[in-house]
């Protein structure tokens, strides 16, 4: 979402390497950079103002330590205001009330909110929560099945109602529904609207007090630019919102909004939708955020994602089989494939690296590109059992089927099996020379600073 934001206030602090201290002057020319940045993103007006003013007057008063260049203090600077502009890291959702703990949740025409009552469901089933989904969008077509079907998908429980009950009664029946079945928390998906549709507007406010909402949060589409400042001022106006969620934080947003959305509102940023996958929605963490869009990574998320999403004892599984020097097969390159689909892929994990890192990985080569991993998991669904486990039985008539059945050429399964022997090689020199045979396979001799 901010790659187009980091590259110019990476070129800001850029303007200051070499010199010898911050000054008026030079100081002066980075925060010109910034400001037309941060337009660029589409950060509202006056938050780019009291930011530029902030980071002007933090660097006019900042002394350059000696282990320090002046580069590296303005963007300790630039960090520290971004976070001050994003607010502290969120609680999370307050459910520390009699249950059930109703969550609604609100925004304009396409934000996303449907899937976004889906993922949060999801993630607080995950924590033990029994939670019920219902729907009031009357509205938009299918809106009410697409929330049903998501439910399913998640695991959780949908509040289903008679055709014809107004948005009113769909959500006292709702609340009713969770009371009886003694769930911890209800989330009610309301209907998209216009900020400026008056009659939209009173409704959504009335279901709030209807069903005395805990969390009043609101979702907006990270893409929405300018625009979303304008929406939150008028949502929190008739909600008192409690949150917001950033959703779509995985396209190509420039970032205005998590910039000015909790400076209009107030309200803290609880979470970040980053992909369509149901799994796909982060803790909102402002430091971390800060420390991305000035191209310093998140490693810390990327191991919370690893330890969070990757199947251990599938792990352990693989390290003992190729302990004991028995084959690597398909089935273990598809298993290590899957594993990678369910982190977001190449392009989570890449986004998640500290610039340099994240630039130097990109440039991989194409086998590791998303699409190119989602082929070959094809590749290899389109193969028997026998052939998964024994890769050397598949020959022309073979190659041909398997191409068939995943919609690919016989190119394709030539170039995977190539892959796979060269893979096979490392792991057996692994098992048996450990790193120094791993490197023989290779044919790179010992790694740099390697000791024997």
């Amino acid at each position: 979402m901010f790659d187009r934001l980091s590259d110019r206030l990476a070129a800001a602090t850029a303007a200051l390497t070499g010199r010898g201290r911050l000054t008026d002057d030079n100081i002066t020319d980075a925060l010109r950079q910034v400001r037309m940045a941060l337009i660029e993103a589409d950060v509202a007006v006056p938050v780019v103002k009291s930011f530029i003013d902030a980071v002007r007057l933090r660097a006019l008063g900042a002394e350059v330590q000696k282990s320090l260049t002046p580069g590296q203090v303005f963007i300790k600077i630039l960090h520290g205001e971004l976070v001050a502009v994003m607010g502290e890291a969120g609680a999370g959702l307050n459910l520390r009330a009699e249950p059930p703990v109703v969550v609604l949740l609100a925004g304009l025409q396409g934000a996303g909110k449907t899937t976004t009552a889906a993922k949060l469901a999801r993630l607080l089933a995950q924590q033990k929560k029994r939670v019920l989904l219902a729907s009031v969008d009357i509205y938009r077509p299918a809106a009410i099945t697409q929330l049903e079907r998501l439910a399913a998908q998640v695991g959780v429980e949908f509040h289903a109602v008679a055709a014809g009950c107004a948005p009113l009664a769909m959500a006292g029946a709702a609340l009713e529904h969770a009371r009886r079945g003694l769930f911890d928390v209800l989330i009610v998906d309301t209907a998209g609207r216009l900020h400026v549709d008056a009659a939209m507007m009173e409704e959504v406010a009335a279901i709030d007090r209807a069903v005395g909402a805990h969390e009043r949060l609101f979702v907006v589409d990270s893409m929405a630019g300018q625009d979303a400042v304008n929406a939150a001022r008028a949502f929190n106006a008739a909600l008192d919102l409690t949150g917001v969620i950033l959703a779509k934080a995985d396209g190509d947003a420039r970032g205005g909004a998590a910039l000015s959305v909790r400076q209009v509102t107030g309200k803290p940023i609880l979470f970040l939708g980053v992909g369509e996958k149901m799994e796909a929605l982060e803790a909102f963490h402002p430091e971390r955020v800060a420390s991305r869009i000035l191209g310093m990574g998140d490693v810390l998320a990327l191991v919370e994602q690893v330890e969070r999403d990757v199947d251990r004892v599938q792990a352990d599984k693989l390290a003992r089989k190729l302990q004991k020097g028995r084959g690597f097969d398909f089935n273990d390159l598809r298993d290590q494939m899957l594993q990678l689909e369910r982190m977001g892929g190449i392009e989570s994990l890449l986004d998640k690296l500290p610039g340099a890192l994240s630039r130097a990985a990109a440039k991989a080569p194409a086998e590791f590109d998303g699409k190119q991993v989602r082929r070959q998991i094809a590749i290899i669904n389109s193969m028997t059992p026998g052939e998964r486990h024994a890769p050397d039985l598949i020959a022309g008539s073979r190659k041909r089927r398997i191409a068939n059945g995943a919609g690919v050429q016989v190119q394709d399964v030539n170039r995977l099996l190539k892959q796979f022997q060269q893979m096979q090689k490392v792991m057996k020199q692994f098992a048996k020379g450990g790193v120094r045979g791993m490197m023989r396979s290779l044919g790179g001799g010992r790694p740099p600073g390697y000791r024997p």
